[in-house]
């Protein structure tokens, strides 16, 4: 018997999920709201995941996730096979823990903002000149001026994603690493990026912050004319997603190391 006996379900608003939810998923079993549930099931693609698993975050009830791909990539989520055995496949699912990155990010007008971002944090230029950025890492400047269209800090589950593209290094899930990694960069101009601890602290902060505006983007959550951003893993917000067995996300970021 599966321990997830109460699931709740969530439909991205694409007609492809809709459709797939009315006439296969509701069907199934009589579903309960999210106060009421052991875990819940996300109809949709990673953009829908990560959406869903935020929402859960900023309402500080975090609930085991079980994704069913009907998007494009669905590096988060599990195929949509045998849609009719869905139950089964959940009390099948093995749980894979992540930790997201906690931001606090303070804006050039004084004010403090604070996010979580499972993927990475990227700081990105705001207009046709280069961003100037000092990077410290546990209070310690390790560079002093990074000229460049950006940087990030990846996450293990994130890796695969922007990281990837930036052409940061794919972390396992289970590595307890964190990537940095730099976008574009001028200068130092053979610097590549950077494998941490994720026990580690880093810190960015824009420098000529007025004459070179950089954004910070937390995932899906984007903040303007930043000064200053502070970055560690969050522990107390860890999340869990289910994934059929031979499925699992640190297979998946194995086997994304080996496509070409």
């Amino acid at each position: 018997m599966s321990e997830f006996e109460r699931l709740a379900l969530l439909v991205s608003d694409s007609d492809r999920a809709q459709e797939a939810a009315e006439t296969v998923f509701r069907p199934l079993t009589d579903w309960v709201s999210m106060e009421d549930a052991d875990a819940v099931v996300v109809i949709g693609g990673d953009g829908f995941m990560l959406q869903s698993l935020h929402a859960m975050l900023d309402e500080g009830r975090i609930l085991p996730a079980y994704g069913v791909n009907l998007g494009t990539v669905g590096f988060l989520m599990n195929k949509n096979r045998q849609p009719d055995k869905l139950l089964g496949r959940i009390a099948r699912a093995k749980p894979h823990t992540i930790a997201p990155l906690a931001m606090e990010a303070v804006t050039q007008d004084g004010e403090t903002h604070r996010f979580c971002a499972i993927n990475e944090v990227s700081l990105l230029r705001e207009t046709r000149q280069t961003a100037k950025i000092e990077v410290s890492v546990d209070d310690k400047v390790r560079i002093k001026e990074l000229v460049c269209d950006g940087v990030l800090l990846s996450t293990p589950a994130g890796s695969t994603a922007y990281n990837l593209s930036a052409d940061g290094p794919i972390l396992p899930l289970d590595s307890q690493l964190l990537a940095l990694t730099p976008i574009s960069a001028f200068r130092p101009r053979r610097w590549k990026g950077a494998i941490l601890p994720d026990r580690s602290r880093v810190t960015f902060r824009v420098i000529e912050s007025d004459k070179r505006p950089v954004s910070a983007v937390a995932d899906q959550r984007e903040l303007r004319n930043i000064a200053e951003v502070r970055l560690e893993i969050s522990r107390e917000n860890e999340l869990t997603l289910l994934f059929d067995p031979g499925h699992a996300l640190d297979e998946r970021i194995v086997s994304e190391q080996f496509v070409v």
